[in-house]
């Protein structure tokens, strides 16, 4: 019995949501997945899928078997695409998640040419702000910029995540430039509300090894950084950015930054991947091309006229 193909047919149901589409994708009749996820269920001795109104759902031993048998079936395409990379090249489906603005900014326009080096390839993308789980959603690999915190994933920083206060200068002209740390309870702080919460203390360093944490304030706070960067744009306070993301913006003027003498520590962007004893080569191809292309100078932190 094909007990692995029997497992790829029954992940490629719950990535799909209809044993239709998953037959069709495999080039299966209906009739015959149907049977061979029958034949998986009744091997197993368990139930692996319910059906609600619209799409299929996996059920608690369902949910189990996809987190471990996704490792099982990838290991092996693995290790079938490593043997075959020589003469056939890199195939298959790479699934990629990372942020919206990031994805827009610096992923999509690599991949045309990502894409031409590897004409076997298909990538299928999700941009998302929201932190997704790897395994069980199904994805070869996640760009994640900041702090990690999920030890069971593997992660390679692909380049420096550099963050500035930055504000508008009609903006300081009009409310005056900071000169300290401390000068920000006084300003309109623009707040990000994400994962963890309000993200309204600020930490910079005080220019001798040692940190100052201010508590900040504004008329605005949002769940994205592009809405932050508009409102920052148009005068209404100071934001802190990555410079990936108001880099443009520093280099033409509309943005200025503010308290340089006092650095905000560095994080880093990171392309992460469920653990696994064999990484599919689309997956280091795609990391050691993203790697290279941002480098140690990343283009966004590129100097005025460069």
């Amino acid at each position: 019995m094909d007990r692995i193909g029997d497992i790829g047919l029954f992940l490629r149901v719950l990535d799909l949501g209809s044993i239709s589409a998953a037959a069709r994708s495999l080039g299966l009749s209906v009739a015959v997945a149907s049977q061979r996820l029958q034949r998986l269920e009744r091997d197993l001795g368990v139930r692996l899928l319910h059906r609600t109104t619209r799409r299929l759902h996996a059920t608690p031993e369902g949910a189990v078997l996809a987190e471990q048998g996704r490792a099982l079936v990838d290991d092996l395409e693995a290790l079938g695409a490593s043997l075959r990379q020589a003469s056939t090249g890199i195939s298959g489906t790479l699934r990629v998640t990372t942020s919206s603005s990031f994805g827009r900014l610096y992923v999509s326009p690599l991949l045309p040419r990502f894409l031409e080096q590897h004409p076997g390839l298909s990538v299928s993308v999700n941009l998302t702000d929201n932190v997704l789980d790897l395994v069980s959603a199904g994805f070869d690999l996640a760009i994640r910029i900041g702090a990690l915190d999920d030890s069971t994933l593997v992660a390679r920083r692909l380049a420096i995540n550099r963050r500035v206060l930055c504000a508008a200068p009609d903006y300081l002209r009009r409310r005056g430039t900071p000169r300290t740390p401390h000068d920000l309870v006084r300003h309109d702080c623009l707040v990000l509300v994400g994962s963890q919460g309000r993200q309204d203390v600020w930490t910079l360093g005080d220019g001798q090894g040692g940190e100052i944490a201010v508590r900040v304030r504004g008329r605005i706070e949002a769940n994205t950084g592009e809405l932050l960067s508009d409102a920052a744009l148009a005068g209404f306070g100071i934001a802190l950015h990555s410079t990936w993301h108001v880099g443009g913006d520093l280099r033409a003027g509309r943005l200025v930054q503010v308290l340089p003498d006092f650095p905000i520590a560095d994080t880093g962007i990171y392309a992460v991947m469920p653990q696994r004893r064999l990484v599919p080569p689309r997956v280091r191809a795609f990391a050691d091309y993203l790697a290279q292309e941002y480098g140690e100078n990343p283009p966004w932190d590129a100097p005025a006229g460069a």
